[in-house]
């Protein structure tokens, strides 16, 4: 943003060279607000002054040269047409026959305009773009193979040290990473609260810290496989990739409730704890492995798609199925085994006695 476009654009070809050396940078362009030809006379006062002329004299023999005037209007019937009066083609199509038109002075000599101005073809404005009241241009860029913030964050740092930003003009940063930003912020709060209502329906449901808890050590095991996934795969960690994470736990968190619940009612009947957790890892094998093998087939036609809307559903259903391939394992070898170890030295539950 700032005041004089000649100096906006050399900003903006500066600024579009630094962002280019920044890996991850593709289909860089910027606005271009230079470059039409533009007619300049700037009228000499000083001479016209010894003519005796004034600017207003000359500008408006300049403007019904180039432009025309409407002197009269021509009738036919019931039209009206505007009569336009103007230099024929052949005396105004160049500079150098424009620099030819007369002027009369009020003494009464005819003075050519190029000896009371300077008549030049410079480069003028494409278009002048203007926001929040002030004028401004743009450099674009995609973002290929790199994760939008970390991209951001070193093209800010580059520009910064490297393009000097005068007085006057300010650089904004804007596009889709400004909603990433804005999304990760309300991510922060709303995974810590889906975590902490999950733990409080399995405290609901189980009464017990202890076998809340431990179901709870799935949400880890499936993060492990939904990191890995995205690194295999070379995707960035994302907003869908995150929102991924969320309905991940809630599939590793059944997984978990599947084999506690089991194991608890086993208990329940008078079973010893060892017991329980081999009987229930035997007999909870099958469920398990079901609601894996149905969202493992489910996603991945999401996984191995590339058209439109694949940069949304690729990270989302990466992170589910990597965790879930984890998840799955670590419930039916870990989770049974730190159930043993958590509740080792508990008593056997008679049958019919309640769960704490």
């Amino acid at each position: 943003f700032g005041d004089d476009i000649q100096v906006l654009a050399k900003l903006a070809k500066s600024i579009e060279t630094e962002v280019r050396q920044v890996k991850g940078a593709s289909d860089m362009q910027h606005e271009h607000l230079l470059g039409l030809p533009e007619l300049s006379i700037e009228l000499k006062r000083n001479v016209l002054a010894r003519f005796g002329l004034n600017a207003d004299d000359v500008l408006d023999v300049i403007r019904v040269a180039l432009a025309g005037e409407q002197v009269t209007e021509v009738i036919e019937g019931t039209k009206r047409f505007g009569l336009l009066v103007r230099f024929q083609q052949v005396y105004r199509e160049t500079p150098e026959r424009i620099a030819d038109i007369v002027i009369d002075t009020p003494k009464g000599a005819r003075v050519p305009l190029d000896q009371l101005a300077t008549i030049e073809v410079k480069r003028g404005a494409v278009a002048i773009n203007r926001e929040d009241g002030q004028r401004r241009t743009a450099v674009m860029a995609n973002v290929r193979g790199r994760d939008l913030g970390s991209f951001v964050a070193e093209a800010q740092s580059r520009v910064a040290k490297n393009v000097v930003i005068p007085k006057g003009y300010k650089i904004v940063w804007s596009g889709q990473f400004e909603n990433q930003e804005r999304a990760m912020k309300r991510l922060a709060i709303v995974v810590p609260v889906v975590l902490a209502l999950i733990f409080i329906l399995l405290f609901a449901s189980f009464n017990s810290f202890r076998n809340a808890g431990l179901i709870m050590l799935n949400v880890p095991f499936a993060m492990i496989g939904g990191i890995v996934a995205l690194f295999l795969s070379q995707q960035t960690l994302s907003v869908p990739a995150i929102i991924g994470f969320i309905a991940l736990f809630g599939v590793a968190v059944q997984n978990g409730v599947i084999m506690v619940t089991y194991i608890m009612q086993l208990e329940q009947r008078g079973m010893l704890t060892e017991d329980a957790v081999i009987k229930g890892a035997e007999v909870r094998l099958r469920p398990v492995l079901m609601t894996a093998l149905v969202a493992t087939v489910g996603l991945l036609p999401k996984v191995l798609t590339h058209g439109t809307g694949a940069e949304v559903q690729r990270p989302l259903a990466t992170v589910v199925l990597g965790g879930i391939i984890t998840a799955t394992a670590l419930t039916l070898i870990v989770l049974p085994a730190l159930y043993k170890l958590l509740n080792k030295n508990s008593k056997p539950a008679k049958a019919g006695a309640s769960s704490v």
